[in-house]
């Protein structure tokens, strides 16, 4: 029996060792990116972060009953990569933001749950429309946010784009995870 406990924990800390949940004062290294494979076959592009969120959800069936929420913000180790000839700081600065922008939409994600959904009627007639719009407007935004900055090589909008998920993700403080 402690052999199956001691196993099931290995196989539990392997499983959390690839994911990083989102922490202020946390920021990613370079031997974050684990991913041996760069999935974007393009010779301008020195790393990829693989972020986004996840979330739990307590409800009844009763529509009446109140809901409950967990949404945290993950960067995925095995899904990263780097071109160990192409990297540096400022590279991982820029990949450290599109981390910082899956925790910003979450904020958004979590600030729409919170006003809109009290029930889980609330549940069941929402989320989904909800999600689906947050996750189309974060792809648009990390989509936006590699071309206008260049993947990071065009350093005045890098800038930029900088100062704004630092404003936005402190506008939406009230937010972040408890």
């Amino acid at each position: 029996m402690k052999l199956i406990v001691v196993f099931c924990l290995l196989a539990l800390q392997m499983v959390s060792g690839q994911k990083i949940i989102w922490k202020e004062n946390q920021k990613l290294i370079w031997d974050n990116f684990k991913s041996p494979v760069n999935r974007k076959n393009n010779a301008d592009v020195a790393a990829y972060t693989h972020c986004g969120w996840e979330y739990s959800i307590v409800k009844s069936t009763n529509p009446k009953s109140p809901v409950t929420f967990e949404i945290k913000t993950f960067f995925s180790e095995d899904k990263s990569w780097k071109d160990v000839k192409k990297i540096n700081d400022y590279i991982l600065l820029h990949e450290q933001k599109h981390f910082d922008i899956a925790e910003l939409f979450v904020r958004k994600f979590r600030k729409a749950v919170s006003e809109k959904i009290k029930n889980s009627g609330d549940y069941d007639r929402l989320f989904k429309t909800i999600n689906n719009g947050i996750h189309n407007e974060y792809k648009n935004y990390q989509m936006s946010y590699d071309r206008d900055t260049q993947h990071g090589m065009n350093k005045e909008k890098q800038a930029e784009y900088n100062a704004a998920i630092s404003e936005e993700l402190e506008h939406l403080k009230s937010y972040k995870a408890p």
